[in-house]
C-alpha cells in the first residue's frame, strides 16, 4: 500500500505526550483505513504470521503481549518493506476452561450440568461465549497489534469445524486414528481425560509407606506415595539380576486386604539400588507399570470410577474417595501388621490439573489416539531437510528430543463443548467415520460417539485451517505455509509438533511455516518465575494505563533474545516510557527549529561535520537494525535504536544543529533537512515497536497520512567519513571535559564564563569553536581577558589548552568551606577504614568479602581527598 493524496497532517504537537489521548483514536483509524487488511490478490511477496489463538476465556498477560509485541513488530516492518502482510487474529475454543466455567455458573443457580442435558448445556455456552468471551481480542486492540480482523476465526466456526471433521476422516481411513484402552492423564472433577499440557507438576507434601506383602521366605516389602492402589496391584517386579529376589521370581505372594494372589515378575525396569528393589505394580493406575503390565501381560485392574472413587474391588473400601480410601487403606495395613516403615510428610512431584487444580490420576481408559508415528518422522524430517528453520538453532535439539520420541496421541475428551468425534456405532457394532459432506448413518441404535476432541486436536490444524482448507482458497494460495511461527519454547512440543504433523500430511508435505521463531517467558528483574503465589505477577493492561501501550512494547522488545527469559519490571518500563517522552520532545523542538524533510539530501560537500557524522550513523543504524530484525534479534536491534536516540541523537547533535541553525545562512537550511531526514529515518525504524508515538510525530514531521504504510528505511550505502566522525568525537570530547571541569570548579551548569582555548587550528577543530563555546557554555575572551584556571585536554592527534576567568564567577569562600568539609569527611573515612584493616582482629575473623568492601572504601576515600585536595589549591586566593 503507498501514502495517498491525504490532507496534510498540521505540522504542530501538543505541550506534551499523553499517550492516552491518541492510542484509541488512532487504532481505530488505522482499521477503518484497512491498514492490516491483506489481499490474497497482490502480486507482492507474502508475509505471514497466524496469532497462536489465546483462550477464549482469556485476558492479556504479560506473557501475550510479549509475544504479541514481536510477532507485530515483525508484521508491521515487513508491511512496510512492500509485503503483502497478513497476521491472522483469532480465538482457541479452549474445551476443558469453557466447560469447567460454565459448569460453575449452572451450580451456582442450582443446575447439575448433566440433568441439563447436552444440548442445552451448549446453548449455555454459546451464550457465554456471544457475552463474555473474547475479552482478549479488544485488549489485542490497545497493545496496538496489526491484525487482519476480517479474517478473525475461531476455532468453533463453521469453517474450521469442516476442517476438523475432514482431517479426521482422513487419519481415520488411513489407519492413523484408532481406539483403544490406554493410560491417560484422568481428571477426576470433570471426568474427562486432559492433555498433558492441562497438566500442572508441583512438589507437594505426601506420605511413602512402606508395606509387606507375602509372608516369610516370600515376605517382600514395597513403597508407594498412593496406598490405596495397591488394591490394583497385579504385580511385583523386581530386577532380573537382583540376587535377593531371584528364589521368588515365577512365584506368587498373597496381596493383603484383596484375597488374591499375585506374580513375582522380573522387569528390568525396576532399579535395584532404590529402596528395597522391588516395585509394586498397578498397571491401570501408573504409567510406568502400565509399560510393566504389556511387557508381562498383567491384568489391568481400573480400581477407580471417573470419579476418582475405589470400585469393583470387592472390598469394604468400594465407594470411597480416592483420599478418603487412602487413609482407610493404610490403616487396615497397619491393623494386619503389614506398615513396615512410614515417611511423612514426603515431599514429591504430583501433577494437577490446570483447571481444577486436583491431582490427576493416571486411569486406564477407552479412548481415541492418533498413530503419530509417521507423523512425526515427517516432522521431524522437515527440520532435518532445511524445509523449516528452528531459531535460535540450538533449540532445535529440544525439538527433536519431542518428535522423535512421540507416543500416540490420546485425542478424545469427556465433554461436551468441543468438535464431537465424526464417530457413528450401530446396533451390530458398525464403526462408521462421517466426513463433512456425508449423511450420517440413521435408524434405530445408530448413535455418535459422546465424545469430543482435544483442544489441541484443532489448533493443530490453524495455520491452513483459518485459510480456508480443505478447499483451494486464494488464501492459502497466497500465504501458505506461513513465514514464521513465533511462539514460546514451552509449548514446542503441544502445539508446534501438532501443527507441523497436522500440516505436512494434510498440505501435501508442505510444512505450516518456514521459521520456528522460538522466545522465552516473561519472568521478574530478578530472574523469577512469575506466579501468583509468588506475588510477583504483573499486569500489562495495568501499566499501558500508567506508562503508554509503547512504553511496555518496548521494554518487551529490549528483554527479547533468542531462546532466552525475558525479565521485566515496573521501573523499566517507566523508563521507556522517559524515553518516548525524550524522542516526543526532540521532535518538538527540531519542528520549532524548522526541521523538515526533503526529497533529496544536500550534496555531502556542503555539510558540515556533524551533518556528515549523523547522517552516517544513521546510515550505520539502518543496516544494523535490518540484520538484527532479520535474525529475530529484537533486544540488540531496540537497544541500538535506543541508544542512537538518546545518546547520539538527542544528547548530541540537536544539541550541534541547533549551533548550526542559529548562526542562519544556507548552513541553516541544509542542517534544517538533515535534521528532518535523520528523524524521519528514526521514527520509521521505530515504528514498529512503538507504533503509536511514532504515527503521531512522524505524520505531523512529514504531512503525510501515515507511518503504518510509509516505506521502511534502507541504508543508502554511502562511504562513511571517517575524518567527519573523528572530529565530531574529538568535540564531544572537549565539551564533556569541559563540563566536567566546570562541575569540579563548583560553575553552576548555565552560567557562562570567558575563555580562550588553544590547539584548535591543527587538529582540524576550528569549525567546531561555535558548538564548543555553545555547549560548555564559554563566552569570547576580552580584551581584560585573565586565566585564573585552566586544563589540558589530550585528544588523538594533539592538545587542546582551556584558559578559563572563574573570577568573580564562584563564591570563593563558599567553596572553599564546602570542599573542606567534604575534605574532612573523606579524611574520616579513610581514617576508619585503615584502622579496621590495620586490626588482624578484624581481618582474620570477617568473612572475606566484608574486609575486600572495606579496602574498596579505603581506596575511594584516598582517591576523595587527592581530588578535593587538588580543587582546593586551584581556587583563587582572597
Amino acid at each position: 500500500m503507498t501514502q495517498t493524496s491525504a490532507p496534510a497532517q498540521p505540522r504542530e504537537l501538543p505541550s506534551s505526550w499523553n499517550p492516552a489521548d491518541v492510542e484509541a483514536e488512532l487504532y481505530q483509524r488505522w482499521v477503518a483505513a484497512e491498514y492490516f487488511t491483506a489481499d490474497a490478490h497482490s502480486d507482492k511477496p507474502p508475509f505471514s504470521i497466524v496469532i497462536p489463538p489465546p483462550n477464549v476465556t482469556g485476558s492479556l498477560h504479560i506473557g501475550h503481549a510479549f509475544e504479541h509485541t514481536l510477532m507485530d513488530v515483525l508484521t508491521r516492518r515487513r508491511r512496510m518493506q512492500g509485503y503483502e502482510a497478513l497476521w491472522l487474529p483469532g480465538m482457541d475454543h479452549a474445551s476443558i476452561a469453557v466447560q469447567a466455567l460454565v459448569e460453575r455458573q449452572l451450580r451456582e443457580e442450582g443446575v447439575d450440568h448433566r440433568e441439563l442435558g447436552r444440548e442445552k448445556f451448549l446453548e449455555r455456552v454459546w451464550e457465554w461465549k456471544e457475552q463474555h468471551g473474547g475479552s482478549i481480542l479488544s485488549q489485542m486492540r490497545r497493545l496496538g497489534d496489526s491484525v487482519d480482523w476480517s479474517r478473525e476465526r475461531f476455532t468453533m466456526d463453521s469453517g474450521l469445524s469442516r476442517a476438523v471433521q475432514t482431517i479426521f476422516k482422513k487419519l481415520f481411513d488411513d489407519g492413523l486414528i484408532y481406539r483403544a484402552e490406554r493410560l491417560v492423564n484422568w481428571s477426576p472433577a470433570m471426568r474427562s481425560a486432559i492433555s498433558d499440557i492441562e497438566v500442572e507438576h508441583r512438589e507437594v507434601e505426601g506420605e511413602l509407606v512402606s508395606m509387606r506383602y507375602g509372608s516369610g521366605d516370600a515376605e517382600i516389602v514395597v513403597a508407594t506415595t498412593r496406598v490405596e492402589t495397591m488394591l490394583g496391584d497385579t504385580a511385583i517386579a523386581v530386577h532380573p539380576d537382583d540376587e535377593r529376589y531371584r528364589h521368588v521370581v515365577g512365584t506368587e505372594v498373597e496381596l493383603p486386604l484383596t484375597g488374591r494372589s499375585i506374580p513375582v515378575v522380573a522387569d528390568e525396569h525396576v532399579d535395584p539400588e532404590f529402596g528395597t528393589g522391588a516395585v509394586k505394580v498397578t498397571p491401570a493406575h501408573d504409567p510406568n507399570d502400565f509399560e510393566i503390565g504389556r511387557r508381562h501381560d498383567l491384568p489391568m485392574l481400573t480400581i477407580m470410577d471417573e470419579q476418582g472413587r475405589i470400585a469393583r474391588t470387592g472390598t469394604e473400601f468400594d465407594g470411597m474417595d480416592r483420599f478418603e480410601a487412602r487413609v482407610a487403606v493404610r490403616e487396615a495395613l497397619r491393623a494386619e501388621g503389614r506398615i513396615v516403615a512410614e515417611k511423612r510428610p514426603y515431599l514429591h512431584s504430583v501433577g494437577h490439573s490446570s483447571r481444577s487444580k486436583e491431582p490427576i490420576e493416571p486411569r486406564l481408559s477407552l479412548q481415541w489416539f492418533v498413530k503419530v508415528g509417521p507423523l512425526a518422522q515427517a516432522a521431524g524430517d522437515a527440520v532435518r531437510d532445511g524445509r523449516v528453520a528452528v531459531h535460535p538453532p540450538e533449540m532445535a535439539k529440544r525439538y527433536f528430543d519431542w518428535v522423535d520420541n512421540l507416543h500416540d496421541w490420546a485425542i478424545s475428551r469427556q465433554l461436551w463443548w468441543g468438535h464431537r468425534i465424526p464417530i457413528w456405532y450401530g446396533p451390530n457394532g458398525e464403526v462408521v467415520c462421517v466426513g463433512p459432506d456425508e449423511e450420517p448413518p440413521s435408524g434405530e441404535g445408530w448413535h455418535q460417539d459422546e465424545d469430543v476432541l482435544d483442544t489441541w486436536f484443532s489448533s493443530g490444524l490453524w495455520p491452513f485451517s483459518t485459510m480456508g482448507w480443505p478447499d483451494e482458497t486464494p488464501d492459502l494460495a497466497k500465504f501458505y505455509p506461513t513465514s514464521v511461527l513465533v511462539t514460546g519454547y514451552d509449548i514446542l512440543f503441544f502445539w508446534v509438533a501438532r501443527m507441523m504433523m497436522f500440516g505436512l500430511y494434510a498440505m501435501d508435505g508442505v510444512p505450516p511455516f518456514d521459521v520456528i521463531a522460538l522466545h522465552g517467558m516473561v519472568r521478574d528483574a530478578h530472574g523469577k518465575k512469575m506466579s501468583k503465589s509468588a506475588g510477583n505477577t504483573v499486569d500489562p493492561l495495568e501499566w499501558m494505563d500508567n506508562y503508554g501501550t509503547d512504553a511496555l512494547r518496548f521494554t518487551l522488545a529490549r528483554g527479547a533474545n533468542p531462546g532466552a527469559d525475558a525479565p521485566i519490571s515496573e521501573e523499566w518500563v517507566a523508563g521507556s516510557r522517559s524515553f518516548c517522552t525524550k524522542l516526543f520532545n526532540a521532535t518538538k523542538f527540531a519542528l520549532m527549529n524548522g526541521a523538515r524533510v526533503p526529497s533529496g539530501l544536500p550534496d555531502r560537500a556542503e555539510l558540515t561535520d556533524a551533518d556528515r557524522w549523523i547522517l552516517d550513523r544513521t546510515d550505520r543504524l539502518t543496516s544494523d537494525v535490518d540484520e538484527l530484525l532479520e535474525d529475530f534479534q529484537f533486544a540488540k536491534s531496540t537497544e541500538a535504536l535506543y541508544h542512537f536516540t538518546w545518546d547520539e541523537f538527542c544528547d548530541w547533535y540537536l544539541e550541534l544543529s541547533k549551533v548550526q541553525i542559529d548562526a542562519g545562512g544556507d548552513r541553516a537550511e541544509r542542517t534544517r533537512e538533515v535534521l528532518g531526514h535523520v528523524l524521519d529515518v528514526l521514527l520509521r525504524l521505530l515504528h514498529p515497536t512503538i507504533p503509536f508515538v511514532t504515527e503521531t510525530l512522524w505524520t505531523t514531521l512529514t504531512g503525510r497520512e501515515s507511518v503504518v504504510i510509509a516505506d521502511w528505511p534502507t541504508a543508502a550505502g554511502t562511504p562513511a567519513d571517517e575524518d567527519a566522525a573523528r572530529r565530531v568525537e574529538a568535540t564531544q570530547k572537549l565539551i564533556t571535559e569541559i563540563r566536567r571541569f566546570r562541575s569540579d570548579q563548583g560553575l553552576k551548569p548555565g552560567q557562562r564564563v570567558a575563555a580562550r582555548l588553544s590547539g584548535l587550528d591543527a587538529l582540524g577543530l576550528v569549525e567546531h569553536l561555535p558548538a564548543v563555546r555553545s555547549l560548555a557554555k564559554l563566552n569570547e575572551p576580552g580584551a581584560d581577558f585573565t586565566s585564573s584556571a585552566s586544563l589540558e585536554i589530550g585528544l588523538v592527534g594533539g592538545t587542546v589548552e582551556v584558559e578559563l576567568d572563574l573570577s568573580g564567577a564562584v563564591d570563593v569562600a563558599a567553596e572553599r568551606k564546602r570542599l573542606e568539609k567534604d575534605l574532612a569527611a573523606a579524611r574520616k573515612e579513610l581514617e576508619g577504614t585503615e584502622k579496621k584493616l590495620g586490626n588482624p582482629s578484624f581481618t582474620d575473623k570477617a568473612p572475606a568479602e566484608v574486609v575486600e568492601k572495606i579496602k574498596v572504601r579505603r581506596e575511594t576515600a584516598q582517591t576523595d581527598i587527592t581530588r578535593i585536595e587538588s580543587r582546593l589549591a586551584a581556587l583563587p586566593t582572597a
